[in-house]
Formats: C-alpha cells, sequence, structure tokens
C-alpha cells in the first residue's frame, strides 16, 4: 500500500464514526428525495402526504444504517430496539421542531436585527448544520451508546 493510501486508512479509521455518519446521512437524504418523488410524481399523493412518506422512509432508513454502521449497535433484542428506535423517533422528531422553529427565527431575527439574522436560504443552510450535530450527538450520548453493542 502507498503512502497516500496508508494515510487516508489511517484517517478513515480515527474518523470511521463521524465519515460514516455523514456518508449515510447523505444516503438518507437520498432516500427521501427518492421516496417523495415517487409517492408525488408516480403515485399521486399530495405533496403534504408524499413528504411525510418520504419523511418516515428517511428516519427508518437512517434508523437501521446508524445502528447498524454507524453506531455498530449489534443487538437486536426486541427490547432494546424498541428503546433505540423510540429513542431515535423522539430524537428526528425534536430536531425537526427545532428546524421547523429555527429557520423562520433566523430569518425573521434578520428582519429586525439586521447584525443578528440570517436571509432565508442561509438561515437553513445554518440550522441544518446545526440539526446534523444534534442529531450526531443525540445518536451517539444518548440512543446508540457504547453499551449497547454487543
Amino acid at each position: 500500500m502507498n503512502n497516500k493510501l496508508k494515510k487516508i486508512v489511517t484517517i478513515y479509521k480515527k474518523y470511521r464514526e463521524p465519515i460514516n455518519y455523514l456518508f449515510v446521512g447523505g444516503l438518507t437524504t437520498f432516500v427521501n428525495w427518492v421516496v417523495y418523488a415517487l409517492m408525488v410524481n408516480l403515485a399521486g399523493f399530495s405533496i403534504t402526504a408524499g413528504n411525510f412518506i418520504s419523511w418516515a422512509a428517511a428516519v427508518l432508513f437512517a434508523f437501521v444504517t446508524n445502528k447498524i454502521f454507524v453506531f455498530q449497535s449489534r443487538s437486536w433484542q426486541p427490547r432494546l430496539v424498541f428503546r433505540e428506535a423510540s429513542a431515535f423517533l423522539g430524537a428526528r422528531i425534536v430536531s425537526g421542531l427545532i428546524e421547523i422553529a429555527g429557520v423562520p427565527f433566523l430569518f425573521y431575527l434578520g428582519l429586525n436585527y439586521p447584525l443578528l439574522g440570517i436571509e432565508g436560504f442561509a438561515a437553513k443552510v445554518t440550522v441544518s448544520f446545526v440539526i446534523v450535530i444534534l442529531n450526531y450527538l443525540f445518536s451517539k450520548f444518548f440512543i446508540f451508546r457504547k453499551n449497547n453493542k454487543s
């Protein structure tokens, strides 16, 4: 193995969890968009129904992939899976509510206090960045804790 490849492997091993989390997050976004497009464009669902179904599919996909590939929680005991799934869903609902409130908050803060606020899309990007970090922290420290791994 050449030096550059060794360096990449070393970096990956050191930061495996956050790298995998971001990769799985990208796949989760893809699942969300594809399911949304299928529901709205092919199945004829309303935008609201398609959005809800795609969100639910993405959360289910994210739960399974985070459990297995990111946080390596290997136990499939029903009691543990129920606890993890409930906590995961709860965390995603909380972070979703933060996103729903955070974007307009930053936007309207900018309208009233231009030095403090952030404009529309920048507010969305800022809140999305915070949500990714929050979801990672929820998953790492509360949902898929080390004692869940076997």
